[in-house]
């Protein structure tokens, strides 16, 4: 899939998919929302309005209040592409929400998830 493809794709299609993944997993919808608002900045009224909207993944990413500076120590694979080495930055944000939600899958402790 194109990387175009992957920024008009809907906020609302593809959010639930991550919290079903870190779901199958044991994880919580919360620790989904933990994560994503420690990357972007949102708020968990952020989300859920969002996710009853048409905002697109890319402008979900374009717009986020307040990235995290400490999303930059984000390293390891999504895909089989390193995160670190991820050329356009959009992309990268995007990967480093998947790498998140990934190690929260894995059973990765909160505190190394969020970088503490």
């Amino acid at each position: 899939m194109d990387q175009n493809a992957v920024f008009a794709m809907k906020f609302a299609k593809v959010f639930p998919l991550l919290i079903a993944k870190a779901e199958r997993k044991g994880r919580t919808r919360e620790e989904v929302y933990e994560v994503t608002a420690w990357l972007t900045g949102y708020s968990a009224d952020d989300l859920d309005r969002f996710l009853q909207s048409d905002l697109t993944y890319g402008d979900f990413f374009r717009h986020a209040p307040c990235p995290n500076e400490r999303r930059r120590l984000i390293k390891g694979s999504v895909c089989g592409v390193r995160v670190e080495t991820i050329q356009d930055p959009l992309m990268q944000e995007i990967r480093y929400l998947d790498k998140l939600v990934d190690e929260l899958a894995k059973g990765k402790a909160m505190d190394k998830i969020l970088r503490q």
